[in-house]
């Protein structure tokens, strides 16, 4: 939790954008914990940015207090921030939490090959990202957990990487879905084994261990995967082999698929 120069009232705001998976996951926390908040789409109200940038930030989920402000992709402090107590986190053993990494995407590979091709470049409601441009943000999350492994740290831009104009098409997608699994079994079946998992990663968002950003890595892809059924879904395309419930289970993840929530202007 941070502190920046006052704001007007101590009324819990929380900054966020369509698609993104640790907003959905803050705004359910604080929900079913009772603690009612102002709801700032930053994609939908360019004051609620600028609202941002008293703390000096770009970047969402953000929970604000007053003058203080929490990283919502860490939910210990977004509890420490809005009061609540009694927050319980259990992670996964390292060994599932890799099996189930390589099974989202797995998942997210086989979804993105049925996507239509007239389709592929079609957007997500509300929010400028592509069909094409999710699937490659999936296995992009997996490349950044191996890159802050090579000694790269995770910053914010680490998650916001596009593919390149001329490397967006399906083909160019699915040989960097195959290199980025490709490369993640070898390091899970190399340097992963003699890993700290309980030493510190070096991540923008706070202080977290190794095996917490495993966690977040699958949840994040895992989510993310869900959307792409989601999105096949809708398109009347059945998908082949969805990932059943089983594969998300014990993990920290939202309750919806999507935000759907068209917030009023604060």
């Amino acid at each position: 939790m941070t502190t920046a120069t006052p704001i007007r009232d101590d009324a819990i705001r929380v900054y966020w954008q369509p698609g993104c998976t640790s907003c959905l996951r803050t705004k359910e926390f604080l929900s079913k914990n009772g603690v009612p908040f102002l709801s700032r789409n930053v994609l939908a109200d360019d004051s609620a940015f600028e609202e941002l940038k008293r703390f000096g930030l770009r970047q969402v989920p953000i929970v604000t207090k007053g003058d203080h402000w929490a990283n919502g992709q860490v939910l210990a402090d977004v509890a420490k921030l809005a009061g609540v107590t009694g927050l319980k986190i259990t992670l996964l053993p390292v060994d599932e939490l890799q099996r189930r990494l390589i099974t989202v995407l797995g998942g997210a590979e086989r979804f993105f090959r049925q996507l239509p091709d007239q389709n592929l470049h079609s957007l997500l409601p509300n929010r400028p990202r592509s069909y094409t441009d999710l699937t490659f943000h999936i296995f992009n999350n997996a490349d950044a957990f191996l890159e802050e492994k090579a000694g790269i740290p995770l910053t914010f831009e680490s998650y916001n990487r596009f593919p390149a104009p001329e490397a967006n098409s399906r083909e160019h997608i699915l040989r960097y879905a195959a290199q980025v699994q490709q490369q993640l079994r070898e390091w899970f079946s190399g340097p992963g084994k003699t890993l700290d998992w309980s030493a510190k990663a070096d991540l923008y968002y706070g202080e977290q261990t190794h095996h917490q950003f495993l966690e977040r890595t699958v949840w994040h892809s895992g989510q993310h995967t869900r959307q792409l059924m989601w999105v096949l879904e809708g398109l009347g395309v059945q998908v082949d082999r969805p990932l059943p419930p089983e594969t998300f289970a014990g993990l920290p993840m939202p309750e919806k698929v999507w935000d759907d929530e068209t917030p009023a202007a604060q």
